[in-house]
């Protein structure tokens, strides 16, 4: 075993160092700095909800070319290494910007609801003693990155604190990235001379996209290698957003042309841009010119003989409230700035008739103004997002209507952004009008004329929304949303029989809601939201009850009935009639103060469990943790009392032990509830009075204590018996699918066992007469009656009698 997982570990290196390698070897010229991000291994538990998932939250920089996760897996019990403990399989799940929406347990999720897929990755394996996995990414996107990690989900079993060594799981992520130094910077519109030299196999830049950019342009211009005998530009270009390209990246051959280009449509806004230029041949330099071309979409030309601000009623946004334009950037940057950000480590020596200046060219086409909205932050993820003269909103016929909503970083990815959309019928005079929304993240996606209408591109995820005259109310959510900018463009388009068209002066009119809950529905009738945390990061879950299932607690395939749950409260409520039986014999005894702790346990223990219950069949008289400590400390107290009856002891060492068992057993219980010596502790300790009880009446009586067979065949032995298998039901047995009935049972056998333990009435101490005395000679002094009571003068007091004995 350890020598199979030597070997994996071996490997998992030699892969990290290939990696390493391939990236020193294709970007020679640059510095690798290597990070190490390490989390406290935290216990592992078997998956019922979200909520029962270990979340862990790593910080990916910028620039980041590797980045390996070493997944640590060990055992313990009883602290130590747990040899002992089942192979259980563990899974890891990984996301960026936003924890993973899992769902293993394959439950339905809620209507409208969005599951985000993308960045999600399921690492599992099997547990020695302990095992570490290797998960690396190549050009991760930066940023925020969150890990989840569970067991299988077990059989339910309901297992008493302390009662053996449990068995841990612990699991412990950690991060090593390797990050790029000295990037070459480029600046859109600028061209400058570049090289990829023989000892370099590729040349990476990147370049910064403004916001309103509705395309991205990489150009290279006199392309050649100064060898006639090789291809014009043996190159390829590679693109990509956020993070370094990859070998499936946007990519373009350049080999039979001197100057080529790749375009990439609907960039993210205010994001880097990266290019890597991969030089195809050996031995040979290849020469070119690179310049970046964006498209910029906010110039004045868009809003030219239209009044956009009394079509939309509200003001408008252009680069100013979602940041800098293309327009407000550096258009004119000295040539000193450009060659000292430019790349240092080619051979080519920059000149400033090396470098050429073209202005970014408009394009009117894509994008529209952006009405941005107002954060009203309520609680923790309870935000509301405002729409100024809002929230019914105009969409014209001709253009499409762009709001923005922003999401804080860290702060808002913990729980669901909602959208809600519903459309005034009345304000469509009858057409067949159908009005879209498109939902993006970090770029607004324009919605085109055309049969089918989509919200997405090739770089670009989306998710749309639709209202018209017969459906006219819409919802989405999206749990666990990435933070940043998204865009919501809302596009009235009407149906022929060629497609979606643009209308004819209708402008519709909808009411658009956006906000952020902790869950879905607050998880509904059979469900509450949880707010956990992992260190500094918050986020929600729900947990679900009564059988229920599902992200938002609305599956209910495996849910109970109504009347099962009718039937489990009342079985678990009216069990506890069976302290009738001991409450009347401990009376009918003289137990008084035994027969009150009967009471009041039977009384506590009906109404928790009526609380206590997951379904809808619920009934509290006051708060939950009073009933509880209440009926745990009337189980006790039950226990405790009984056993010091059985002991037959003196009336003031009897109180003097009740009350002593009273506080020490309320100490106990607001230390640990569900302990195991909280039970065992006071019974073997009344226990042990109890036989250092009988066995001195044992020894002064010179016979068994109690005397009778009687007592010990039809009393003692059923009710240890009953106990016994009170206690094993409830130890061994008891499980959450038949917590109701065999907990019920526990409560029957309790009881009997009381009523079978509890001694018989103490007889009446009856003194012993005196022995007749011998008749003789003998005086006694009677008292006057009235002299006794102080009726008479004490001066005057007079024998009235001598009586003979």
């Amino acid at each position: 075993m350890w020598r199979s997982e030597g070997a994996r570990l071996e490997w998992a290196r030699l892969q990290f160092l290939l990696l390493v390698y391939t990236y020193l070897y294709s970007l020679a010229d640059c510095l690798f700095v290597t990070d190490y991000f390490t989390r406290t291994p935290r216990k592992l538990n078997a998956f019922r909800s979200f909520a029962s998932v270990e979340l862990f939250h790593f910080n990916v920089p910028d620039d980041t070319m590797i980045a390996v996760w070493n997944l640590i897996t060990f055992k313990e019990q009883g602290g130590t290494f747990g040899d002992s403990c089942p192979d259980r399989n563990v899974t890891v799940y990984f996301r960026s910007g936003a924890p993973p929406v899992i769902n293993p347990l394959h439950t339905r999720f809620p209507r409208d609801t969005i599951i985000p897929g993308s960045f999600a990755v399921t690492l599992t394996w099997t547990l020695p003693n302990r095992t570490t996995g290797v998960f690396n990414v190549t050009s991760p996107l930066p940023g925020d990155w969150f890990l989840a990690a569970h067991l299988p989900k077990d059989d339910g079993k309901i297992s008493v604190k302390g009662l053996s060594e449990e068995c841990q799981y612990l699991f412990q992520p950690q991060l090593i990235v390797q990050k790029l130094i000295g990037i070459s910077v480029l600046y859109p519109g600028y061209f400058i001379d570049q090289v990829v030299p023989v000892r370099n196999r590729s040349v990476l830049y990147k370049v910064f996209i403004p916001n309103y950019s509705s395309s991205v342009k990489v150009q290279l211009v006199d392309c050649n290698t100064r060898n006639r005998s090789t291809d014009r530009c043996p190159v390829t270009v590679k693109v990509r957003a956020r993070a370094p390209p990859l070998h499936n990246s946007t990519s373009r051959n350049c080999r039979e042309w001197s100057s080529c280009d790749l375009e990439t449509p609907l960039p993210p806004w205010e994001q880097w841009y990266y290019i890597l230029v991969e030089r195809n041949l050996n031995n040979v330099n290849v020469y070119f010119r690179i310049g970046v071309q964006v498209k910029d979409c906010s110039k004045p030309s868009v809003l030219k003989g239209s009044s956009a601000n009394s079509a939309l009623n509200m003001p408008q946004s252009f680069g100013t409230a979602m940041g800098f334009s293309l327009s407000e950037t550096l258009p004119a940057a000295s040539l000193a700035n450009l060659i000292q950000n430019s790349s240092e480590k080619v051979s080519v020596v920059m000149s400033e008739e090396s470098i050429a200046y073209l202005a970014p060219t408009a394009d009117s086409n894509k994008c529209w103004p952006i009405r941005p909205t107002l954060r009203n932050e309520l609680d923790t993820f309870s935000v509301h997002f405002y729409i100024f003269f809002g929230p019914n909103i105009s969409v014209p016929p001709d253009r499409a209507a762009v709001f923005s909503i922003n999401l804080m970083p860290v702060l808002d990815s913990g729980g669901v952004l909602n959208m809600e959309l519903k459309l005034n019928v009345s304000s469509l005079k009858g057409e067949n009008v159908t009005v879209f929304g498109c939902l993006n993240h970090r770029m607004p996606l324009p919605l085109s004329e055309n049969s089918t209408v989509k919200c997405e591109s090739e770089s670009i995820a989306g998710f749309i929304l639709s209202v018209n005259a017969t459906s006219n109310i819409t919802k989405l959510r999206i749990p666990y949303p990435q933070t940043g900018t998204w865009y919501l463009s809302l596009r009235s388009l009407c149906a022929t029989e060629h497609g979606f068209e643009s209308c004819n002066n209708i402008t519709a009119e909808v009411y658009l809601r956006s906000y952020l809950t902790p869950c879905i529905n607050d998880c509904g009738t059979y469900g509450q939201c949880k707010l956990l945390r992992t260190n500094n990061y918050l986020y929600a879950a729900c947990e679900c009850k009564a059988g229920w299932d599902g992200w938002g607690c609305t599956d209910n395939s495996e849910a109970f009935s109504y009347g099962f749950q009718l039937l489990s409260t009342l079985l678990l409520c009216l069990s506890n009639l069976m302290f009738v039986p001991p409450v009347a014999i401990a009376i009918r005894s003289s137990y008084l103060l035994e027969a009150s702790v009967y009471i009041f346990t039977m009384f506590f223990s009906t109404f928790y469990h009526a609380c206590d219950q997951p379904g809808i069949v619920v009934f509290c008289i006051m708060e939950y943790d009073v009933l509880q400590f209440c009926d745990f400390l009337g189980s006790l107290m039950s226990v405790w009392v009984t056993v010091i009856a059985m002991a037959r002891l003196k009336p003031i060492f009897k109180q003097v032990l009740y009350l002593l068992g009273a506080m020490l057993l309320s100490m106990a219980l607001q230390l640990d509830r569900h302990g195991l010596w909280n039970l065992l502790g006071p019974s073997l300790f009344a226990l042990g009075i109890m036989a250092v009880a009988w066995t001195v009446r044992t020894i002064r009586r010179r016979r068994c204590y109690p005397p009778t067979w009687k007592r010990w065949v039809f009393f003692l032995f059923p009710g240890t018996m009953i106990a016994t298998s009170a206690v094993a039901l409830y130890a061994f047995v008891e499980t959450e699918e038949n917590y109701f009935y065999i907990h019920s049972i526990w409560h029957m056998l309790i009881a009997g066992s009381v009523g079978f333990l509890l001694p018989p009435r103490a007889k009446p101490n009856v003194k012993a007469t005196p022995m007749k005395r011998r008749r003789g000679c003998g005086y006694q002094l009677c008292v006057n009656e009235h002299e006794e009571m102080g009726l008479v003068d004490p001066a005057i007091i007079s024998i009235n009698s001598i009586c003979t004995s």
